[in-house]
């Protein structure tokens, strides 16, 4: 039997008890508020996850790219939404997925995209269900759910013969947030921002069946949802200390770590060597702008309890430095010797994860499964 003792480092670790616990706890809030949950598997990226939320009561699944799509879909899920703005060069790909029977759902902000995917749609014969993406912060993409656009690109696509399946929002800047108040109020504006295009869509005679929100912050903030019919979210399976920041986690809810082992020291600096630089972590550094910045990542023991104040304060290529503030610069070399087995939780789980073709699937009994990873677009 695999243990962790003997898995090359760095690995990408999932705690499967620590991962279920987030997606139970996120689908018991999503019963409890009457909505239908769309998880976003881009943070994942795995099919075992993935059918773990779906196990859990999940309905169709979120991805950011095709090449998700496609895999997803090979692997049995059918209810699939494409969250990034529809481009025409991409509708052939879109194409070749409905027609092999998926049920794909794309998004459009704009009147040139949402000609394109009318001439498309009709040349080749085919009714593509689009979603129109509604700004409800100002954070990134969509239509501002009062302006004459929103109803200008719908009646292109619902004229021009394609399905007109709903709105859908993500409060993006909900993650420059860190109290609960302000999570909630955010999540209220993504809420009535997004009811509110769909309500000008109906009453102009055009059809909204799906009113779609979310983001983590939002999505644990949230205390009523009158008026939408799904929520989606995607880091929350992992977590990771960006959330913690935020507030909508402990890094003892963190489901994924970087499995490291200690490669040497520079003991007058006080620094332990490990073996995960930023290859391994990824050059995410989300909590530099938060109130508690953990470098690359915050330091755990090889069981996943917390070393506190020990961080991945810098990274090279390959190399990481992992120092403690306020510890005794002598004591690093006793604390950790070479060979000592770490665990890092990462500032950014989709990130981290990106730099990995697989997981190490750690079950509550210690065995380890070996999940893949998808990559690239």
């Amino acid at each position: 039997m695999t243990t962790l003792a003997h898995l090359d480092t760095p690995a990408a670790l999932i705690d499967l008890r620590q991962m279920q616990a987030n997606i139970d706890r996120m689908q018991a809030r999503m019963n409890r508020l009457g909505v239908a949950f769309r998880p976003h598997v881009k943070t994942s990226k795995c099919t075992p996850v993935a059918r773990a939320q779906q196990a859990a009561g999940a309905k169709g699944i979120t991805v950011s790219t095709l090449k998700e799509a496609n895999a997803f879909f090979a692997d049995g899920f059918n209810d699939i939404l494409y969250a990034v703005g529809m481009v025409p060069a991409k509708l052939p790909q879109a194409l070749a997925l409905r027609r092999q029977g998926c049920q794909l759902k794309i998004i459009t902000d704009s009147e040139a995209s949402s000609a394109a995917i009318v001439a498309f749609g009709r040349e080749h014969g085919e009714v593509f269900e689009v979603w129109l993406e509604i700004d409800s912060d100002g954070h990134r993409s969509g239509l501002k759910p009062d302006e004459p656009a929103l109803l200008t690109v719908a009646r292109t696509l619902h004229h021009g013969g394609m399905r007109l399946g709903g709105v859908m929002t993500h409060a993006g800047s909900s993650y420059e947030l860190n109290t609960p108040e302000a999570l909630t109020a955010m999540a209220a504006q993504e809420r009535a921002a997004c009811v509110l295009a769909a309500e000008r869509l109906r009453t102009a005679g055009l059809p909204c069946p799906v009113v779609s929100i979310g983001s983590t912050p939002t999505a644990l903030a949230a205390d009523r949802l009158v008026g939408v019919t799904e929520v989606r979210a995607g880091v929350y399976v992992f977590f990771d200390l960006v959330m913690h920041n935020i507030g909508v986690c402990t890094p003892s809810e963190i489901a994924l770590s970087v499995l490291t082992t200690v490669i040497g020291h520079q003991a007058d600096k006080g620094w332990a060597i490990v073996d995960a630089g930023w290859m391994a972590m990824s050059r995410d550094r989300g909590t530099q702008k938060q109130q508690q910045d953990f470098g690359y990542g915050q330091i755990c023991d090889s069981a996943g309890q917390l070393l506190p104040g020990y961080t991945l304060s810098s990274a090279n290529q390959e190399h990481g430095i992992v120092s403690g503030q306020g510890r005794p610069e002598a004591d690093i070399a006793t604390r950790f010797p070479v060979g000592t087995q770490l665990r890092i939780l990462p500032n950014h789980a989709c990130a981290t994860g990106a730099q990995y073709p697989h997981y190490q699937a750690l079950a509550p009994d210690g065995t380890l499964a070996c999940w893949p990873r998808l990559h690239g677009w």
